[in-house]
């Protein structure tokens, strides 16, 4: 284990969790190497100015039967939980301490796909949602800025096998985004497991 394993990281009005080594690099590499072949994958379309835009990844959510999720004028209906994401949801319960509901699966195929500035803050959430993300294969870069500002505040390398947990105020006065890169980076899996209310 790292000796920085599990340390908060400290964002004022933020509360996350960072675990770079939450998985062994043999165990997350059997994950990810089922989810991409046994995932559903699509690539909708979002409306944006006028115009429908593929999203720049390949998605897929899958919850409990009553745990549909809106976001982006996208609604998803949830796909059952197979026995792996039933049995990495239980790890994430147990690493939480939370009930979690729903898993958003995106699948970054390379460095030009992207995930723009957002907070995870729909009304579905909650007021002060918990939001684990579990990150498989290639590394990207996962930055923070405060809302309403432009500049970059803090950047984190997501690595396989991590998990970043973000909870309390954060979606109220943070943003995210993973964004595209020229850099060579290996194809990456991230699961955001979250509760529906």
């Amino acid at each position: 284990m790292d000796l920085f394993d599990d340390i908060p990281l400290q964002l004022p009005d933020a509360e996350l969790r960072y675990e770079p080594h939450f998985l062994s690099k043999d165990e997350a590499s059997d994950w990810f190497a089922r989810l991409v072949a046994e995932t559903p994958w699509e690539q909708p379309e979002v409306y944006l100015h006028g115009r429908y835009y593929p999203v720049p990844r390949l998605v897929a959510w899958y919850g409990d039967p009553e745990a549909s999720y809106r976001y982006s004028g996208l609604t998803h209906q949830p796909v059952p939980w197979t026995p792996l994401l039933a049995e990495i949801r239980a790890r994430l319960v147990d690493a939480t301490g939370q009930p979690l509901n729903g898993v958003l699966l995106n699948y970054y195929r390379d460095g030009q796909d992207s995930m723009g500035w957002h907070s995870d803050d729909e009304p579905e959430l909650g007021r002060n949602p918990l939001v684990a993300s579990l990150n498989l294969g290639g590394i990207r870069r996962f930055d923070l800025r405060r809302k309403g500002g432009s500049r970059i505040e803090h950047s984190l390398e997501l690595g396989h096998g991590a998990l970043l947990v973000m909870s309390g105020p954060t979606q109220h006065h943070w943003q995210h985004q993973v964004a595209k890169t020229r850099t060579p980076c290996a194809p990456r899996l991230n699961l955001t497991f979250r509760w529906i209310r």
